[in-house]
C-alpha cells in the first residue's frame, strides 16, 4: 500500500523515501508487540500478547510459533550474551529466555518485597544492566494482562544489575512509562508516558542513575494510540509509536513527521541487513518500510 506520510520538515526526506510503499509482512495477529532483530540469524522475534505467543520471522517466510504460554509477554531486548530478556505481564516480572537451551527463569519480580506492577518495555545497556518500565496496563481489565489489585503505589522506571542481583528504582514519578530507548551514546534515556502523550529525556549518570527528566517531546495527532514503543537511528532521531502512526524526532525534539498507520501501533524496531528496514508491530499486522538511515 501507498505511504502515507505527514511532513512536518522538510529534513523527513533524508530519512524515509515517500515514495514507497509500506509492506505487509505478514497478518492475522490479535495485538503484537515486542519486536526484536537478531543481525546474525536474520530473523525477527515478536510477541502476541493477548495470545501468549512468541513468534520468529525470517523475511519472505511465514512466521512461526517458537514459544506458548507466555504470561503475555510484551516487551523483549537481547542480553550481551545473545538470551532474550522479556516483559511478562501475567507473572509481573522480568524474565530471562536462554537462546541455548531454551529454558526461562524470572530474574526479577520485586521490589523491596512488593510485586512489580507489569514490567511493559526493555532495554538492555551496553554493560549489561536492564532497564525497563512498569506500568499498569497488565494489571488493567483488557486483554493484554491478568486483572488484580496493585501491590505498589507508583509506576517506575527500574534497573536491573544481573550480575548483581540488584533492582533499583530510577524514576517514580510516571503515571504510566511505557516505551525507553538510549541516545546512540548511552549520555540520554527517553521515556514515554501514553497518559500524558509526552516523551522525557533524562541524563544517563556513570553509575546508571538518571538525573532530572524534563518532558522532551508530545505526541500530536489524531489516530489510534498513545506513546508506546520507541527506538533509536545511529543519527539519535527518535521513531514513537504514538497517536496514528509512527511519529519521528529529531534530537532536539522536533516532529518531523507522521508515518500514519490505520492499526493502533505497539512497537518498532530496525533490522534487515543494512539495519534500514522499520518492522513496524501494528495491532493484527506485521509492516515494513526502508529507512535511509540504519537503526541502532
Amino acid at each position: 500500500m501507498p505511504l502515507d506520510i505527514r511532513k512536518n520538515h522538510p529534513s523527513l526526506e533524508a530519512m524515509i523515501d515517500p515514495a514507497q510503499e509500506l509492506q505487509v509482512e505478514a497478518q492475522g495477529f490479535t495485538f503484537i508487540e515486542g519486536g526484536i532483530w537478531n543481525k546474525k540469524e536474520k530473523k525477527l522475534i515478536f510477541n502476541d500478547i493477548p495470545e501468549s505467543k512468541t513468534y520468529v520471522y525470517f523475511p519472505g517466510q511465514v512466521p512461526e510459533i517458537i514459544r506458548e504460554n507466555t504470561h503475555k509477554a510484551n516487551g523483549n531486548a537481547y542480553d550481551l550474551k545473545g538470551n532474550i530478556i522479556v516483559c511478562e505481564h501475567v507473572r509481573s516480572c522480568i524474565s530471562m529466555l536462554n537462546t541455548q537451551t531454551n529454558k526461562i527463569e524470572i530474574l526479577v519480580s520485586h521490589y523491596k518485597g512488593k510485586e512489580l506492577n507489569s514490567p511493559n518495555d526493555v532495554i538492555v545497556k551496553s554493560d549489561g544492566c536492564i532497564f525497563f518500565t512498569d506500568p499498569r496496563f497488565g494489571r488493567n481489565p483488557s486483554w493484554v494482562g491478568l486483572e488484580r489489585e496493585q501491590d505498589l503505589d507508583f509506576q517506575g522506571v527500574f534497573k536491573y544489575d544481573p550480575e548483581r542481583k540488584n533492582l533499583e528504582l530510577l524514576c517514580g514519578d510516571f503515571t504510566d512509562p511505557n516505551g525507553l530507548c538510549f541516545s546512540p551514546d548511552e549520555q540520554y534515556l527517553y521515556v514515554n508516558d501514553p497518559p500524558n502523550s509526552h516523551i522525557r529525556k533524562f541524563t544517563v549518570k556513570t553509575d546508571g542513575s538518571l538525573g532530572d527528566g524534563a518532558v522532551w517531546a508530545v505526541t500530536k495527532g489524531d489516530g489510534k494510540g498513545k506513546p508506546d514503543g520507541m527506538k533509536v537511528d545511529s543519527k539519535g532521531n527518535i521513531y514513537c509509536c504514538a497517536q496514528g502512526g509512527i511519529h519521528i524526532f529529531n534530537p532536539e525534539g522536533i516532529c518531523l513527521g507522521v508515518v500514519k498507520i490505520d492499526e493502533q501501533v505497539g512497537n518498532c524496531t530496525f533490522g534487515g541487513t543494512d539495519m534500514k528496514t522499520l518492522y513496524i508491530m501494528a495491532t493484527d499486522k506485521l509492516y515494513s518500510l526502508r529507512t535511509k538511515i540504519e537503526g541502532i
